[in-house]
């Protein structure tokens, strides 16, 4: 099922975790909404700037999957679970300068640039959420410090 001119529902619930460990990782038709809507509003005009492939590492998770990634669990649902986040990146277009792309260009819910080391352009990847009812433009940074992942504001690379 194409989402949008380039994105395709296959490439946003693929999961490696989800194939090894045999977990269902099908989303529900809200759930499939919501990715409909962050690859048209986020993922596609990502793609159409840098006229490259986006990777889509990570971006609908089941329940299980997420709980098998070690995704946060609670009452807070993660947006990934909800259809409405992926971690991406683009071969051969800094993380940082992805991040600071779409900080400038796009709405959207939540932006981290995680686990970036400057220097080193493809360190880390970048997550993006896209919630259409809670459009706040939050950017983080997520590190590790002293063995334990941190968020600081802002994008920092």
């Amino acid at each position: 099922m194409n989402l949008t001119a380039n994105f395709t529902l296959h490439e946003l619930t693929k999961s490696e975790i989800a194939l090894r460990l045999n977990i269902d990782n099908t989303p529900g038709p809200v759930e499939t909404e919501y990715l409909k809507i962050l690859a048209e509003r986020v993922l596609q005009p990502v793609r159409d700037h840098f006229g490259k492939g986006v990777k889509v590492n990570s971006g609908f998770r089941s329940l299980a999957v997420n709980a098998a990634a070690g995704g946060v669990q609670g009452a807070k649902p993660s947006d990934h679970t909800r259809g409405m986040a992926a971690d991406i990146e683009i071969p051969s277009v800094p993380n940082a300068e992805l991040a600071q792309w779409i900080m400038d260009n796009l709405d959207y819910t939540q932006l981290i640039l995680e686990f970036y080391t400057p220097g080193i352009p493809d360190s880390g990847w970048v997550h993006v959420s896209y919630d259409p009812d809670n459009l706040k433009n939050q950017e983080l940074t997520a590190t590790k410090q002293a063995g334990k992942t941190v968020y600081l504001n802002g994008l920092v690379a």
